[in-house]
């Protein structure tokens, strides 16, 4: 197994630190969309569900197909006749929100492009309004949580796919989690109550892995040697900047130079 690179492993550990030293300013960010294999017509994926889960208080706020369609007095049954419509009410509600939000950072996994991430819902946004958003994440302020742990624990700490198996290797409840098969599926099916479920969840997992890794207890299959480069000097550096070791280093400092004073004095 490839051993993380120290700098990139301190350089992670130091941004995803900083978002717990100012957790009311973070929001864990996930959606769920029709699936995006297999367009041969090259149209972008309809967005079903969008969670947005506050890092200090767990407080999550939600845009979702099925409850848009509620709200407008459409019956589930109807809502792929006016799905353009109902998810066009539902990105506008979200991008209204967040345009509440200046400076407020985004911890995510994956979502970094116009397949899947916050491009891919400002497209659709385009798509359907042929016009801008309210508010555009700005790149600065979105972190990639499943990057993260890569730069901290190694490539290979988990096999694929990655949210899942550490879901189940660190005893997480998979309760309403849907892999993005399962939620392929439930598109096709229109599930979207479930589809919806599985984004509230995933919101709720993705910060209970960030809060894991943040308190030094995220279970992977990276071992304690490998954590630190597997190599003297990395465990001799991480020996140096352990505060116990410090402190003892001081306390026996200490005591050579008293000892030294007191021979000194008695000669």
């Amino acid at each position: 197994m490839t051993a993380p690179n120290p700098t990139r492993q301190k350089d992670a550990r130091r941004k995803l630190d900083g978002l717990f030293d100012r957790s009311d300013n973070v929001c864990v960010a996930h959606y769920s969309c029709e699936s995006f294999y297999d367009r041969k017509d090259g149209r972008s994926p309809r967005i079903t569900s969008i969670a947005l889960r506050r890092l200090d208080t767990a407080q999550t706020t939600s845009f979702s197909i099925h409850q848009t369609a509620e709200a407008s007095g459409v019956s589930l049954d109807a809502i792929d006749e006016r799905y353009d419509d109902l998810e066009s009410k539902t990105l506008s509600a979200f991008f209204t929100h967040i345009a509440g939000l200046q400076g407020m950072n985004y911890l995510h996994w994956n979502m970094r492009d116009t397949n899947y991430g916050f491009q891919a819902i400002e497209h659709r946004f385009r798509v359907l309004h042929q016009g801008e958003p309210q508010h555009i994440v700005d790149d600065r302020d979105k972190v990639d949580l499943s990057r993260l742990l890569i730069d901290i624990y190694g490539v290979n700490y988990i096999g694929h796919p990655r949210l899942s198996n550490l879901l189940y290797q660190n005893n997480i409840s998979p309760r309403d989690f849907l892999s993005g098969e399962d939620e392929a599926r439930a598109f096709e099916d229109h599930d979207f109550v479930a589809l919806h479920q599985s984004t509230l969840r995933k919101v709720d997992v993705i910060a209970n892995l960030a809060v894991r890794a943040h308190d030094r207890q995220l279970r992977t299959n990276t071992t304690w040697w490998q954590m630190r480069g597997g190599r003297v000097l990395s465990f001799l550096r991480w020996l140096g900047d352990h505060p116990y070791v410090a402190l003892l280093s001081f306390v026996l400092a200490s005591g050579t130079a008293i000892a030294g004073i007191a021979l000194s004095s008695c000669r």
